[in-house]
């Protein structure tokens, strides 16, 4: 099968190779040894929020006082 990359970088996958792996929207990018690999991913909102904590250098200790600071009486 074959799947040809457009001037603005993008490619189109064969009917046959989206089958094999329904529900699929989102695909994990990695070159390997001179080949594009393509690995079905799962986002939700939870890895969204974890990197997003990591991208900001706030680690579990800093978040449990934010929801002991919001839970305090007040």
């Amino acid at each position: 099968m074959l799947a040809k990359l457009t001037s603005k970088n993008q490619l189109t996958l064969p009917k046959a190779v989206i089958a094999a792996v329904p529900d699929a929207e989102y695909f994990d990018v990695t070159e390997e040894n001179g080949r594009i690999v393509l690995t079905p991913v799962r986002i939700n909102r939870a890895d969204s929020v974890r990197a997003k904590l990591d991208a900001l250098g706030l680690s579990e200790a800093d978040v449990a006082d934010a929801v002991a600071w919001a839970r305090r009486p007040g």
